[in-house]
């Protein structure tokens, strides 16, 4: 059975950082190309930023290009999102997904950000 299961979300001011973390199960890890989504009210998901299985490749999508920044550890099953300079609209759900494209979603965590 594959489990994603995302944490670090929360709520921050504008300018501020987070790290998410996702911790997957049930999945060969290292051959999975692992990507984050997200969605906000009213708009459909959205890819955000998504790693190859070796960690060598990645790519971003142009909201976040230069501010977030997305990293796996293999010996640990983990994908990371470090979002930096972070701005109102960065404010939405937050999926970890496993292939590409996605076949495994995790639970998503809520990302708020004030201005």
């Amino acid at each position: 059975q594959v489990q994603l299961v995302e944490s670090g979300g929360g709520l921050v001011q504008a300018g501020g950082s987070l790290r998410l973390s996702c911790a997957a199960s049930g999945i060969i890890f290292s051959i999975s190309t692992m990507g984050w989504y997200r969605q906000a009210p009213g708009k459909q998901r959205e890819l955000v930023a998504r790693i190859s299985s070796g960690g060598g490749i990645d790519n971003y999508s142009g909201a976040v290009k230069g501010r977030f920044t997305i990293s796996r550890d293999n010996a640990k099953n983990m994908v990371y999102l470090q979002m930096n300079s972070l701005k109102p609209e960065d404010t939405a759900v937050y999926y970890c997904a496993a292939a590409n494209p996605p076949l495994y979603w995790g639970q998503g965590t809520q990302v708020s950000v004030s201005s």
